[in-house]
């Protein structure tokens, strides 16, 4: 017979972590099913605006949520994706993942976003040898080499600003007029002596033969080609949503929530980046994960 959580949470970044931790403390019956731990957490760079930390990076602050985490015995069901996402009768969830099947009688989706791709020639073929969309992650392999940076807010200044102290020349490639992030992260890029600033231009095609050697760019009506050897890609995110079909979305594909992290199908809340709370901020999904596990356990009580 299938085991009957009271609450299943989906992803492991700062929203599912906090859920988590509050359903520890409330003696919940639940699991946290994730392909990771940190989720986007764990690929910024530089953390400047978490309460506690005057300055602390990315990874640092995912280990302390992991080691957080950790301290409960908590049901981790690690590297597993979740598929599917469905109400049954009687106010069951039933959450397949790509490994198995799981049903609980609420279930919080924290699943955050990916990072999202440009669809240009060459993007694909050259994905892991050459182009990358997290310099945390990949920066250190490409020291002392050219690298373009594509984006221009606040999470591609953040890799530029992480790619000076590593490569030898980083252009910043904005299809926008100006670069829309904020102040103090702009006036660190125009200071930094080896950012080449491109606004207003547009990735065509990246080439290489093995690996990536050079964009095509579209900028001032020309196209233009600049050699590069690594190319990170930081042009915005998408929800991890596709798998809540019975759920409502807004136009960008997140979740739709009420100021109580609930969803349009009873027993089923969301929390952080998948949601269309406005403003995706580490310390803004933390304390949305809160909210959305106090939601959950007041639905269950009223349940029973």
């Amino acid at each position: 017979m299938t085991k009957i959580y009271d609450l299943i949470i989906i992803g492991a970044g700062p929203a599912g972590i906090t859920a988590a931790v509050y359903a520890a403390r409330k003696r919940m019956d639940f699991c946290v099913i994730s392909k990771d731990i940190g989720g986007q957490a764990a690929w910024s760079g530089n953390v400047e605006n978490y309460t506690g930390y005057q300055f602390v990076t990315g990874p640092e602050l995912a280990a302390k949520f992991e080691e957080h985490l950790r301290r409960y015995q908590i049901d981790l069901k690690e590297e597993q994706e979740v598929v599917s996402l469905k109400r049954r009768d009687k106010g069951v969830m039933a959450v397949r993942t790509d490994k198995a099947q799981y049903e609980a009688r609420s279930v919080i989706i924290a699943s955050g976003k990916r990072s999202k791709e440009l669809g240009v020639p060459g993007e694909k073929e050259f994905k892991n040898r050459g182009v990358t969309y997290c310099a945390t992650c990949d920066g250190p392999l490409f020291g002392g080499k050219d690298v373009a940076i594509v984006g221009g807010g606040n999470s591609a200044l953040d890799a530029a600003l992480q790619m000076t102290r590593i490569a030898r020349r980083v252009y910043l490639i904005n299809s926008f007029p100006q670069i829309t992030g904020d102040a103090v992260m702009r006036d660190k890029i125009m200071a930094a002596p080896n950012v080449i600033v491109m606004n207003d231009a547009r990735v065509l095609a990246i080439t290489g033969d093995s690996f990536v050697n050079g964009l095509a760019i579209g900028h001032g009506g020309q196209e233009n080609k600049i050699e590069v050897q690594g190319v990170f890609i930081e042009i915005g995110l998408v929800p991890n949503s596709g798998f809540a079909e019975e759920i409502v979305a807004n136009d960008f594909g997140e979740v739709k929530v009420d100021c109580k992290n609930r969803t349009n199908i009873p027993g089923i809340f969301a929390a952080g980046d998948v949601t269309n709370v406005p403003e995706k901020q580490i310390i803004i999904a933390a304390g949305e994960g809160a909210k959305a596990c106090l939601s959950a356990f007041r639905y269950l009580a009223q349940q029973k």
